[in-house]
């Protein structure tokens, strides 16, 4: 059976669809992935989404651009799977269902005493009426409910890929608007997925991305230029470090929880390069503070293809820093192959987080469905 998932981040750069195939419980194969780039206008209708999730707060009715960018998401979503279906020469009846991430504009971790909550704006309905296809969309709800952090979800995945890659201890880091990492210390035995651990780092490229549009200059720093070009501010890089939760916990963290304004009064290349040092020293101590220091590191996300954050990763870390491209994974496509994966567990009832991936409080199916209408 074919799946195909559909992710787009908190980046806000492009909509993915990867593409899996499951036989006997087990997926198989490799297949071409699509990414259609968010326009200016649709970035910006989406951007106005997040911005408005802020100030309503999970309180009140919920904004008025919430349904068109929830449309927006599934009209691109569609598109996205039928280039897929096209890239890989199949049709629409050979595609099972569709795993819909929908766009995070809001996320709010569990605290003490108080469950937390999430919100994936995108419309499950008019995607699968759209595609004809079965739709598996809301995957955090189900493990926000039962006392989890909704995230990451990846790391089911993860799991996945490292059994073809075979060479435990493990990590997945992904590098997206936030960092996060999945351990994976072992492959074997029925309860090894219950072993990873996995948790949001800090920021990923979020706050450096968004330093560069506020100055003009496009949406990232492409080839890390401007942050090759500057010198780090060790003080505010420790004072950033500083506040994130112990390493190596169950954490999760809102996109727009780290911004650019920690290097205001910083020349813009010094901001920059200040900024990739937050989001390295988040990584490095985070790994640092596993239980067994891993065989290697394969990157995912638009981090991968920062040549100065690979650098100085790999100097922080005493193991190879690897794109994932060189296990033979796709970095663009491990999140979108991941919810297409997911959608997967959830129609054969299995479990998608645990414990130690989310702090929920029992392995957890996530996800709701939706059947085309008739």
């Amino acid at each position: 059976m074919f799946f195909a998932g559909l992710m787009s981040g908190t980046s806000i750069d492009a909509m993915d669809a990867g593409l899996i195939q499951v036989q006997g419980g087990v997926a198989v194969g490799k297949f071409k992935g699509v990414s259609i780039t968010w326009t200016t206008v649709q970035r910006q209708l989406l951007q106005q989404a997040a911005i408005e999730a802020i100030k309503w707060n999970f309180t009140g009715k919920q904004p008025e651009v919430f349904h068109a960018a929830s449309k927006l998401i599934a009209e691109v979503g569609a598109k996205a799977v039928s280039q897929l279906l096209q890239a890989n020469n199949l049709v629409q009846e050979d595609l099972h269902a569709i795993g819909f991430h929908g766009q995070t504009v809001l996320h709010r971790p569990p605290a003490v005493g108080l469950l937390g909550k999430t919100l994936q704006i995108g419309d499950a309905e008019l995607l699968a009426n759209t595609t004809g296809s079965k739709v598996v969309y809301d995957f955090r709800s189900a493990d926000i409910e039962n006392g989890g952090h909704g995230a990451p979800l990846a790391p089911a995945w993860h799991f996945e890929l490292a059994k073809r890659r075979a060479k435990p201890p493990t990590v997945f880091l992904n590098i997206g608007g936030i960092s996060n990492i999945t351990f994976i210390p072992d492959l074997s035995g029925e309860k090894s997925q219950q072993q990873m651990l996995a948790f949001d780092c800090g920021p990923g490229n979020g706050p450096l991305d968004a330093l560069v549009q506020h100055h003009g200059l496009g949406l990232m720093d492409k080839d890390g230029a401007l942050a090759a070009a500057g010198v780090v501010d060790q003080t505010i890089v420790d004072r950033a470090v500083a506040r994130l939760p112990k390493a190596a916990g169950v954490a999760s963290f809102d996109r727009w929880e780290f911004d650019h304004k920690c290097v205001q009064g910083l020349e813009l290349v010094d901001g920059a390069a200040t900024l990739l040092e937050i989001t390295v020293q988040a990584i490095s101590r985070a790994i640092k503070a596993l239980p067994t220091s891993p065989v290697e590191v394969l990157v995912s996300g638009g981090g991968r293809l920062n040549p100065v954050m690979m650098q100085r990763l790999a100097a922080a870390l005493d193991c190879p820093v690897l794109p994932c491209e060189a296990a033979g994974f796709d970095g663009d496509m491990v999140e979108a192959e991941a919810f297409a994966w997911l959608a997967s567990l959830k129609l054969s009832g299995q479990a998608s987080s645990w414990p130690n991936t989310t702090g929920v409080l029992m392995p957890v199916s996530g996800g709701l469905i939706c059947d085309t209408c008739d």
